[in-house]
């Protein structure tokens, strides 16, 4: 694994997984009515001056991600790609069925708890951060696992305020759901967003 490969603009490289997250996350408002209204706006009205720095910084490393995937070879025929591969597309896999569960759900009425969600209050990023995660592997590179690192935590960081808005949004429909569903898999369950 080196922490920065040879660069490589190809076919097989890394975008290929990066490109489908991002095409199916700018897809939602076309498909989910209620998405398109929700918007960014409503939702950062609830970040504080903090939270806000990290929402203008998650787009960067996203783009960070997306820019360094085009010159990324997968390393085919490798451990690091055998070992990658299974965890990229079970990822993926997780991503898919979140964002169905999302584009399904009529926002403007009812908390999303069905699918992915009945685990996780967030599984949107958890299954992209392990999807990149898998990429990383798969290329056998430190840098992109190091942004990935940095994604994952902006992630976690964002859930917190979101969770505000939808508090704000949906009121006590949305602590039951908070009160027993994890905000991450494995962890506790939290009764209100701090």
């Amino acid at each position: 694994m080196s922490l920065i490969p040879a660069f490589e603009i190809g076919v097989w490289n890394a975008w290929i997984f990066v490109l489908y997250t991002l095409v199916i996350v700018s897809l939602l408002p076309a498909i989910n009515k209620s998405a398109r209204e929700t918007g960014d706006i409503a939702i950062a009205s609830v970040y504080n001056r903090r939270e806000m720095i990290i929402l203008y910084s998650y787009p960067i490393i996203v783009f960070l991600l997306l820019i360094y995937s085009v010159f990324l070879p997968l390393r085919l025929g490798t451990v690091w790609f055998y070992t990658g591969l299974p965890i990229t597309l079970l990822g993926l896999a997780i991503y898919t069925m979140t964002m169905a569960s999302f584009a399904t759900t009529p926002l403007d009425r009812e908390v999303i708890a069905k699918g992915p969600f009945r685990y996780s209050r967030h599984p949107m990023y958890l299954s992209s951060s392990l999807a990149y995660v898998g990429v990383g592997i798969a290329c056998a590179s430190w840098l992109f696992l190091l942004l990935t690192i940095a994604y994952a935590v902006l992630s976690l960081i964002s859930a917190i305020p979101e969770e505000r808005f939808l508090l704000k949004k949906y009121g006590n429909a949305y602590r039951e759901y908070m009160n027993r569903t994890p905000r991450y898999i494995g962890t506790p369950k939290s009764g209100g967003a701090s």
